[in-house]
């Protein structure tokens, strides 16, 4: 029996049913696996009172310390944090809230072989801090901007590099990011590629002017999908539409850009042609995927992107800037655009050109086949059970 401890700032709750949702299919994927048992702590950061009343915190006041969900025996204990102000000491603070559950959880004789790190920062250096405290093996998964953004800032840097040190395999969600996280000086030989996944059977082709009509869009459709937040680029999207005189845009997503790009549409006169049609729960993506003739998204950064996989698995090929992972999600033609500029004309240059010469859904499909949620479990499983081997034998 593998015994395996995941740390993960990022996965849903009931408060927020699709944060982190790759992560929860990712731990049910490595549960479903013979001879498996998976806990995972899931800390909730939440700031002291009373800015925990704002409504961004208000409905994690409310959510259960421990809970089984969907299978899993998840503890949610209440991390403090103030943003933009204990980043620097997250992982401590991280590591605080999540050693008295560790402990109750070994006294009742959860006694785990391995821990399991879903997230660079802080979980990474939190885990590091906890795994030498146990004695355990560590493993560290990197998703993209952990590495990108907390990994340039000073002070979170040296952590990530010190959890790096003492891990014994780290995953990289692309080759790309594989290679930067070798240039910042982690050891190439403990870095490994470990690929996403994705519900293949629920992100399938389907018909797709029945499935516009469902969404009372007539025409073109495109989709740009992810957090409104500017790393996306929603807002050159949107920018591009004044070139495609014919198309539709549906944003899907929530964030702080939501009333920013609002106003853009209205200054941009799309007020027909482009809406912001909010968050939507995991299981309705497919129906809007499969509708749409192009996906785009004009990340200025990504790991790789779920939304490329689930897009592609649905037939709908992806226009996306050429960063990262993207050419290992994107690579044959049927799948998308790979854009060398970032801009409204690029964008609107490669939509227009899969427009005018739409792939077959079916060629778009077999670029996805390869990311299944089952593969991602069975890679995973061996990559803990070879760090924790010493532990089993003992």
């Amino acid at each position: 029996m593998l015994r395996v401890l995941t740390i993960s700032t990022l996965f849903p709750n009931a408060a927020r049913p699709t944060f982190g949702v790759f992560v929860e299919s990712q731990t049910l994927a490595l549960a479903a696996r013979d001879g498996v048992e998976v806990r995972v702590v899931n800390p909730i950061g939440r700031p002291p009172f009373p800015l925990d009343l704002h409504p961004h915190y208000r409905p994690l006041r409310h959510l259960p310390e421990e809970e089984t969900w969907k299978g899993l025996r998840v503890a949610r204990p209440p991390m403090l944090t103030v943003p933009g102000v204990t980043g620097r000491i997250n992982p401590v603070l991280l590591a605080r809230a999540v050693r008295p559950v560790v402990e109750r959880w070994r006294r009742e004789g959860f006694a785990f072989d391995a821990m399991d790190a879903q997230f660079f920062y802080p979980d990474g250096p939190a885990a590091a801090l906890l795994a030498a405290e146990f004695g355990v093996p560590l493993l560290i998964k990197a998703r993209g901007a952990d590495i990108h953004y907390w990994g340039r800032r000073r002070g979170c840097r040296e952590r990530i590099m010190a959890a790096a040190a003492q891990a014994r395999c780290l995953l990289a969600v692309s080759r790309s990011l594989a290679r930067d996280m070798a240039a910042m000086g982690m050891e190439a030989g403990k870095i490994a590629v470990h690929y996403t996944g994705c519900d293949l059977e629920r992100f399938r082709p389907r018909d797709r002017a029945a499935a516009k009509e469902k969404l009372q869009v007539r025409g073109p459709l495109v989709v740009s999908l992810g957090s409104l937040i500017p790393r996306k680029g929603h807002d050159l999207v949107i920018e591009a539409m004044a070139e495609l005189p014919s198309a539709t845009l549906l944003v899907v997503g929530e964030g702080p850009e939501r009333g920013r790009l609002q106003k853009l549409i209205e200054r941009r006169g799309l007020g027909g042609r482009a809406r912001l049609v909010g968050g939507m729960p995991h299981g309705e993506l497919p129906g809007i995927l499969a509708a749409a003739d192009v996906m785009a998204l004009a990340s200025e950064s990504e790991g790789l992107a779920n939304a490329w996989i689930e897009a592609l698995a649905c037939g709908t090929p992806v226009v996306t800037p050429d960063v990262d992972g993207a050419a290992e999600a994107i690579d044959r033609p049927a799948a998308g655009r790979l854009l060398r500029e970032r801009s409204p004309a690029a964008i609107a240059v490669a939509i227009r050109s899969i427009l005018e010469a739409p792939p077959a859904q079916r060629a778009v499909r077999e670029s996805a086949e390869r990311f299944s949620w089952e593969r991602n479990g069975q890679q995973l499983h061996e990559h803990l059970a070879r760090i924790a081997a010493p532990a089993e034998a003992a």
